[in-house]
């Protein structure tokens, strides 16, 4: 999953934009994977741990309604984790994970229900309708597996994003940088 998190903050540095990370199932393992990478501070501004459903309100502004009518393991729930970190830490993107890694259900979804997101700057489009986006994933397998894979799919659509935004001037610097022309 490094590659991941190496990938992600070469194209934030070549950017020059910033990450803000918001974890729930993840519990930091988001955060844990991107400062792994030497020369993380560049672009990560830091992140949120809100394990507690009310933390999720109370740090990153997501709607205590929507909360207390869907519970947290929910997209808009994670769309706004993800907003409300970007807000909160000053940064260009942020990332939210919320989901269930189990052993029990929670909030009425079975264990391995997923969401992750990202929310960009105002002209980041992920598809069609632009702005953020949301990715839910039905996860197997056990606890320590449903929270890599989801700590690996945020990483992923982040990724995407990205990638998917570079201009042709970043793509030369790549080039260059990798000893092309």
């Amino acid at each position: 999953m490094n590659s991941l998190a190496t990938e992600v903050l070469r194209l934030l540095t070549v950017r020059g934009e910033t990450l803000a990370v918001a974890e729930s199932l993840t519990g930091g393992l988001v955060a844990t994977e991107i400062t792994a990478v030497p020369g993380a501070s560049k672009a990560f501004r830091g992140s949120v741990t809100a394990y507690a459903t009310e933390l999720k309100h109370e740090l990153l502004g997501v709607d205590a309604t929507l909360l207390a009518e869907r519970g947290a393991v929910d997209p808009q729930v994670a769309a706004q984790m993800a907003a409300g970190v970007r807000k909160a830490l000053g940064a260009d993107w942020g990332i939210a994970t919320t989901g269930v890694a189990g052993p029990e259900p929670q909030d009425g979804q079975p264990v391995g229900t997923v969401f992750v997101a990202v929310v960009g700057p105002p002209d980041a489009v992920f598809d069609a309708t632009g702005g953020g986006k949301v990715v839910p994933l039905r996860l197997n397998g056990g606890r320590a597996e449903i929270r890599m894979e989801s700590a690996r799919s945020v990483l992923a659509l982040l990724l995407k994003g990205l990638a998917g935004e570079q201009t042709g001037n970043e793509r030369a610097q790549d080039t260059e940088q990798n000893g092309g022309f």
